[in-house]
């Protein structure tokens, strides 16, 4: 068994196999995805749900002034970057495609769609891939800084490796089943945060101990 099945395979005996819970509209989900940059789920979801009581549609917050943006997603952290940082992208994707829609992403090309998505001016390849693998249902790996550390510490990336080549390298890895892409980025992403922590991982209690390289070179 390659490592990353093993991998994927224990992380799912302690975490279990997440579903596909997120939203189906991809323009929902850009826009929570930039709202839970540098913050909690909750106080993400909480601001989402505040700017979608506040406005009608995507169209009333396009045309919105900052400042009232800026108050509606308030209890998500960054208010100002992210209120700037939404009204710019909406404005882009009006510019690019006509209307506010981003379900066509689901009928053309991952290649396609991450170079479209990464090139609205905030959105990096971790927005846009959990877009594609959330509201498209695509195979595309979104690697967060949990992810990426726990994968060097077991070795699947080097160490001098970005979030950038991370997303490449690490998609090859696990491969074009979406739902193991889920299952990885998920229980990754919840292993990182209970024991594989940035400080004082609790390395003798983890069930990836046998096959972590950090761990085994300690030895």
């Amino acid at each position: 068994m390659k490592k990353i099945s093993k991998i994927i395979s224990l992380l799912k005996l302690e975490y279990g196999a997440p579903d596909f819970d997120r939203f189906d509209d991809p323009l929902d989900q850009l826009i929570l995805t930039i709202l839970s940059q540098n913050t909690t789920w909750q106080n993400c979801r909480r601001a989402f749900d505040r700017l979608k009581a506040i406005f009608r549609d995507w169209t009333e917050v396009m045309a919105a002034g900052v400042n009232g943006i800026r108050e509606a997603i308030r209890p998500g952290g960054l208010a100002n970057v992210k209120a700037r940082r939404i009204k710019e992208v909406l404005r882009e994707i009006h510019r690019a495609n006509g209307l506010l829609d981003l379900s066509f992403l689901r009928k053309i090309s991952v290649t396609e769609a991450m170079e479209l998505l990464t090139s609205f001016k905030g959105v990096g390849p971790k927005t846009a891939a959990c877009v594609l693998l959330f509201s498209c249902r695509k195979p595309v790996l979104p690697v967060d800084t949990h992810i990426l550390r726990v994968s060097k510490r077991l070795g699947l990336i080097g160490r001098d490796v970005d979030l950038v080549r991370a997303h490449r390298l690490l998609g090859e890895l696990v491969g074009r089943n979406e739902g193991t892409v889920l299952a990885f980025h998920v229980n990754m992403i919840e292993h990182g945060r209970q024991v594989c922590r940035a400080q004082n991982p609790l390395c003798e209690i983890c069930s990836l101990s046998s096959i972590c390289d950090d761990y085994n070179s300690k030895d």
